[in-house]
């Protein structure tokens, strides 16, 4: 995996969007979900190659040998929005790490799909033996929900979970340019919300995340992020306020912020950067595009575009590599000229709420293309 740049997995015109969730069965033994979600409408089976390995490495090549196919007899169930796979897997006493990939490969242009996720590994701290479902009986695949939607859990028994509820929010991240650490909250609230049980339709009703738990003398357990209705779109002109703080002076984020009408503060705001009326239209539908892919890729306990590579994404747009290291994940932008790259290297934290969290490397060396990037914005000339 260390050799495959994976910025299809990031691209704006991706055609589907494969997932793995692994859902501990023993020690050992998982049972790997696979959803694999049809962005391109009315597709066929046939158009894709469907393929999934368990890897002891990041380092070992990805082959015919290890990898196994999935036929269209392997389909648990299929949705109007997702191809579903099921596998069971056991990784051999002794093997450390262990990570399940699954790969679908476009064969009319012969682009190629990757997402994985560790089974073993020291960046996580194990997996639940159960998971959430939506209606049609699809596994959760993604970490938001919006509030009072409900999902059903399920599990090889019948056992309670326990619900933690955090209200937190957060502000944007520091600029990857900021070296200085950021403010650290003195103390999380959290509230215990009881248990309930497996196999009941749950929903979650408060603003913030929540953490379910079928042990909570244990640090294993599963995140959901709770999110308004319009997510990952934007709610109202409030959030639109919020959300042009990476391309805005300081002064500029503060009047918009005291302003009493903000959509006449923000159609200002637009109109004076670009002095023009469509070209204003354009980079609005543009950067806020932006934010909502920001959102579906990289929200965790934060929305998407409050964490490190969500504000990346939405600044610098989609990168043209991306490659995965077991502590790292490296994002590359190559110039107009191709003679040179820009490199942001997220470092991978583990953390209780998430496996797959991840803090960007900050550095004044950032700090020229980072400028350019937000002057690009500003004068309506961004362009993905």
């Amino acid at each position: 995996m260390e050799t495959i740049n994976q910025a299809l997995r990031y691209s704006r015109y991706a055609r589907v969007s494969p997932k793995i969730i692994p859902r501990l069965e023993s020690e050992r033994t998982f049972l790997l979900q696979m959803p694999v979600e049809k962005i391109e409408p009315e597709i066929e089976f046939e158009t894709y190659q469907f393929a999934y390995a368990v890897l002891s490495s990041f380092s070992e090549p990805i082959s015919a040998q290890n990898l196994v196919n999935l036929e269209k007899s392997d389909v648990i169930r299929e949705t109007d929005y997702h191809y579903y796979f099921e596998k069971r897997v056991t990784i051999p006493e002794g093997q450390e790490m262990a990570f399940a990939l699954i790969q679908v490969t476009d064969t009319r242009q012969g682009d190629v799909y990757y997402f994985h996720v560790d089974l073993l590994s020291p960046y996580i701290f194990g997996h639940t033996s159960y998971w959430a479902y939506y209606a049609d009986g699809i596994p959760f695949d993604q970490s938001f929900l919006s509030i009072k939607e409900p999902l059903e859990f399920k599990g090889r028994s019948v056992f309670t979970l326990h619900s933690f509820h955090y209200p937190a929010t957060f502000e944007p991240p520091l600029p990857p340019m900021e070296i200085r650490p950021p403010a650290v909250p003195k103390e999380i609230q959290v509230n215990y919300e009881g248990g309930f049980l497996l196999n009941i339709p749950k929903s979650f009703d408060q603003d913030g995340y929540y953490f379910i738990q079928s042990d909570t003398t244990s640090a294993i357990g599963m995140m959901v992020k709770t999110v308004h209705e319009a997510f990952p779109r934007i709610k109202d002109y409030d959030e639109m306020v919020d959300m042009v703080a990476y391309i805005s002076t300081r002064k500029e984020h503060e009047t918009l912020m005291a302003a009493e009408n903000k959509k006449i503060a923000l159609d200002q705001y637009w109109y004076g950067l670009t002095k023009d009326e469509e070209l204003a239209k354009k980079v609005i539908r543009e950067y806020f595009k932006q934010i909502e892919f920001a959102n579906i890729l990289f929200t965790d306990f934060k929305e998407g575009w409050k964490t490190d590579r969500g504000m990346v994404f939405t600044v610098m747009g989609p990168p043209n590599e991306v490659v995965f290291r077991l502590n790292a994940e490296i994002w590359s932008y190559v110039s107009p000229d191709a003679n040179s790259k820009i490199t942001f290297t997220f470092t991978r934290v583990k953390n209780i709420l998430t496996n797959s969290y991840y803090t960007l490397n900050r550095s004044r060396a950032l700090q020229p293309d980072w400028f350019k990037s937000i002057t690009t914005w500003r004068n309506g000339q961004m362009d993905f």
